[in-house]
């Protein structure tokens, strides 16, 4: 008997999951694969399977392999796992009002007592596979987790003979406060993810986040890519993306000639996380998107860093993976369904708004096709004070004398709805609410504080009902038909009141998104932006219960394309909302450059618009009624960038197209950007093949967004922009 064979294999869409049986311990693990590279399948090699879920008890044994405190991989827990069996059900559902088949692959196993299953959910239609996995105790005593995976892939690569790790490359989207998404691409050898002589000395990559804040330093997102076998066929790519708020992990692990790749709730080692389970109990993990492509044409072997990052793969990968998220847009109120437009005064107070100036503004933004007016922090403000008294949701009548309602009924006279912030689950150091420990999230008994910011313990009913009457109700008496919700700080490790610190931590971020969900169901209609820092939360869960995301907090850097860009790898451009903020003594090539950028999602304006003149007024009207006529390619489209990778935000160089195709492939939009560039004012780059529209340029429809001098010459694939300089900024439309 050989040592390893094909136990079963899943055709799902485009995809393939192939389950492979270890005849030397019993073990059954998946891998994936495009479909028809089964052929090339090699299970020869010095290499062993994983099991489809990682998990770890306590008073297991830890890993071996001198990686104990750099993984909890391979333990005890996971290596004696009994394989119980495999089931499939079938099941109709509707999926954008279309009926489909939902396949769901249940691969059993138990331990100590649980059972553990790991679950592969397809819908025909799709380009992606959800997947989570479930404990379930039979015992009678209590059980002890302190690792658990919501997904492990093991045998990559599958295809190919011998040791291929010269051909694979990990890709993380990186991120920090204003420089959010950026694609790296590291080898696998530079990791050092290649076995040594002895397959005795594993090691691994292991990433994630740790608090409150899910995207702060890399996004819960990965892939891995087989970049082919020098001289032979295409290689594949497999990408990632966790559904979670709180703290999280990812892992390529390497021991033998194969690979693994796992990711879940950060561990005990990562994440102070442990979770008991009680006899009866049954505990699920956080769901994750797994898909596989092939890759965008033939390997090239070169020591040139453009070459593993392979910039078209990883947007298939990523179009892919946000599809899952496509429902999002099933699920907002009728008002966000052409995807309006929105103007927020923070760049224009800086956090210090006021009646008067809310209502010049309402009256100066009135029939200019705007659809909704938020006023941002500062509200709530007392006076000769600053943030530091957020937490009590009480407004400053000095600022307001006429209280938030005569504001927002003036804002509705206008013709917009009126939005209001709020940064609800956190209190300032000057607020009552910040002596009241009670309700405060602790940790050794002690509130968590950071700086001046203390945090709200969103498990206790006192606190719902707190925020009830100060956001739900506030929002429901002054009409506001739209809530931007900030988050500014992180918890950290975790907090008190549950088995352990990462499991509190966990809680009461889920905590968080049922107050979310609350808000829905009290106001059905409510537009909800997520918003932390600009961009510290951009995930899939806390897109669900939102109608879109703040993007970054870039408002007026010259880095916001490039940013924009880099995040609709991870969430749907019809949720991104990226910002132009508009100043009276801008000229009118800043104003397109601007302007063009939240064309790489949803427009949002702000600055000095009652204060700017008619002419500048008149190109924001030009991009607004522009936009609205790409917003059915924004919101339903695929993305593909062009152009030089840029390695610093600070120092932008060459230029950058974004360009969106349709899903009926006959329309086409792209976002055009120019950074320093030199003595060429010229660019030039092909449509992508997705594009199936007719190619002759005679019968091409075209129009535009740009300054007058710009010449733009289409023919065919080709697209010829000249006249540019530095840091112009332009759309195209092609229908």
């Amino acid at each position: 008997m050989a040592d390893k064979e094909i136990y079963s294999k899943f055709k799902l869409g485009d995809m393939l999951a192939v389950f492979i049986k270890d005849n030397r311990n019993g073990s059954i693990g998946y891998t994936l694969l495009p479909e028809g590279f089964d052929e090339g399948i090699e299970l020869d090699g010095w290499w062993s399977v994983e099991p489809a879920v990682q998990c770890k008890f306590v008073g297991d044994n830890y890993p071996d392999g001198f990686i104990h405190g750099h993984s909890m991989k391979n333990s005890q827990s996971s290596n004696d796992m009994v394989f119980l069996g495999q089931r499939t059900e079938t099941a109709e559902c509707e999926k954008n009002g279309v009926k489909h088949t939902r396949t769901s692959i249940y691969t059993d196993y138990e331990r100590r007592g649980i059972n553990i299953t790991s679950v592969l959910e397809y819908t025909t239609g799709s380009d992606y596979i959800k997947t989570y996995s479930v404990f379930e105790s039979k015992t009678e005593e209590k059980q002890k987790l302190e690792m658990a995976s919501s997904f492990n892939i093991c045998a990559f690569p599958c295809t190919g003979k011998g040791l291929r790790q010269k051909d694979l490359v990990l890709h993380r989207l990186k991120s920090k406060w204003s420089m959010e998404g950026k694609l790296e691409s590291r080898r696998f050898l530079d990791m050092e993810l290649e076995p040594a002589w002895l397959r005795i000395g594993a090691s691994n990559e292991r990433f994630g986040e740790v608090g409150s804040m899910p995207v702060r330093r890399y996004f819960p997102w990965m892939a891995v890519t087989d970049m082919g076998q020098e001289g032979g066929s295409i290689g594949y790519s497999i990408g990632a993306q966790l559904y979670i708020n709180s703290s999280w992990q990812m892992e390529v692990y390497n021991r033998d000639e194969k690979n693994s790749i796992s990711g879940g709730i950060a561990d005990r080692e990562f994440g102070h996380w442990m979770k008991d389970i009680a006899p009866g109990e049954r505990f699920v993990t956080p769901v994750a998107v797994l898909t596989v492509c092939k890759n965008a044409g033939k390997p090239v072997y070169t020591d040139t860093p453009d070459t593993i990052r392979m910039e078209s793969t990883i947007d298939e990968l990523s179009r892919r993976l946000t599809d899952a998220q496509t429902v999002n847009l099933e699920n907002v109120p009728d008002s966000e369904k052409e995807l309006p437009i929105i103007f927020n005064e923070y760049c224009t107070s800086w956090g210090n708004p006021d009646e008067k100036e809310m209502e010049a503004i309402a009256e100066r933004l009135k029939g200019h096709g705007i659809k909704y007016c938020v006023i941002d922090a500062g509200w709530h403000v007392k006076d000769g004070n600053d943030w530091s008294d957020i937490g009590d949701w009480i407004t400053n009548k000095n600022k307001f004398p006429g209280g938030l309602k005569k504001t927002a009924d003036k804002i509705r006279e206008c013709g917009m709805i009126p939005g209001l912030w709020y940064e609800m689950e956190v209190v300032g150091k000057d607020s009552d609410s910040f002596k009241n420990e009670d309700m405060l999230l602790k940790r050794d008994g002690i509130p968590i504080q950071t700086m001046f910011r203390r945090f709200f313990d969103m498990r206790k009913p006192e606190v719902t009902d707190f925020l009830t009457k100060r956001v739900i109700d506030n929002l429901k008496d002054n009409g506001f038909g739209y809530l931007k919700v900030d988050y500014n700080d992180n918890l950290g490790i975790g907090c008190d009141g549950a088995e352990s610190l990462g499991e509190a931590l966990r809680q009461n971020m889920q905590a968080s998104i049922g107050f979310f969900k609350k808000i829905r169901e009290e106001i059905p209609d409510i537009v909800i932006e997520n918003c932390s820092s600009g961009g510290h939360r951009l995930e899939p869960s806390m897109q669900a219960v939102t109608s879109m995301a703040s993007f970054s907090d870039a408002h007026e850097w010259q880095a916001i394309p490039v940013i924009a860009a880099n995040v609709t790898r991870a969430i749907l451009p019809a949720q991104s909302q990226i910002w132009a903020v508009l100043r009276a003594k801008d000229d009118e090539k800043r104003l397109y450059y601007s302007l063009s950028n939240t064309f790489l999602g949803r427009m949002c304006l702000s600055g000095d618009m009652s204060t700017i003149s008619d002419e500048l007024f008149e190109i924001a009207d030009k991009a607004i009624a522009y936009y609205k006529k790409c917003a059915d390619i924004i919101k339903n489209g695929r993305n593909y960038r062009l152009g030089p990778y840029q390695d610093s935000y600070n120092d932008l160089k060459g230029w950058q197209a974004v360009v969106r195709v349709s899903e009926d492939r006959k329309k086409c939009m792209a976002v055009v950007n120019t950074f320093a560039i030199k003595e060429d004012t010229s660019i030039t780059f092909e449509l992508p093949e997705y594009y199936s529209a007719e190619e002759k340029s005679e019968s091409l429809r075209f129009d535009c967004f740009k300054r007058e001098d710009i010449d733009i010459a289409i023919k065919g694939r080709k697209v010829l922009i000249s006249n540019l300089s530095d840091y112009d900024g332009l759309v195209f439309r092609i229908w």
